[in-house]
């Protein structure tokens, strides 16, 4: 049956349930009295209506990884020193390399996993700390689906990481070569690890409360 304006949508709220973060169990929510220690019965996982002080805590780790993403795009990620030359490489300066040198393919994958992936990521966020703020009611759907998708891309910011940590295991030329890991990369997975936090301690369902306290509000 279509829903009239002026109705409540039915809710798992509202019919007394509590989903589990981990497993996405369904169970009854219990009195008032017993609701400060709910825990999942299938995985343990305590439980609650809403994520506590979900946008102050994404707000939080969001401001963190802003000022970190500054010193990992300005200190070098790699250290390369070749008969007594030392040369210091940024993530840019990296991709601008591999540009040069005709190796399109591989500085397009560094560019949009390490400078345009955690970019997205931090402004999607904010968006979406803000039109909770405001109570937006712009598409709820389409924000909800823009998180799970920056939720599940984010991870890939640390492929960067990863070509650092292969570089300076297997390029061993002798003592003609070597490459280190430069301060830049601590900073850049600090990035990485922060936003993956702040995106799963921002609670998409806040996107929704919007139109539920609209909705009982009385019809005119």
């Amino acid at each position: 049956m279509a829903m009239t304006r002026g109705h409540a949508a039915h809710t798992a709220a509202r019919s007394g349930l509590l989903n589990c973060h981990g497993c996405r169990l369904l169970i009854r929510r219990p009195s008032a009295a017993g609701q400060m220690h709910v825990r999942c019965p299938r995985c343990g996982t305590r439980l609650h209506l809403r994520k506590p002080n979900s946008i102050a805590r994404t707000w939080a780790f969001l401001i963190a990884a802003m000022i970190f993403y500054i010193p990992a795009n300005l200190f070098p990620v790699t250290i390369t020193t070749y008969l007594g030359s030392t040369q210091s490489d940024t993530i840019m300066s990296g991709v601008i390399f591999f540009m040069q040198t005709g190796s399109w393919g591989i500085a397009l994958i560094i560019f949009v996993a390490s400078i345009v992936v955690p970019i997205a990521k931090l402004i999607v966020l904010m968006g979406l700390l803000l039109s909770v703020q405001r109570r937006s009611h712009w598409r709820p759907a389409e924000r909800t689906r823009l998180y799970r998708i920056t939720e599940l891309v984010g991870r890939w910011s640390m492929l960067d990481v990863f070509v650092v940590t292969v570089l300076v295991a297997l390029v061993r030329l002798g003592y003609l070569t070597t490459i280190e890991a430069g301060s830049g990369v601590v900073y850049f997975a600090a990035v990485v690890v922060i936003t993956m936090i702040a995106a799963m301690t921002f609670d998409p369902r806040l996107i929704w409360d919007a139109l539920e306290k609209n909705d009982e509000s009385p019809a005119h």
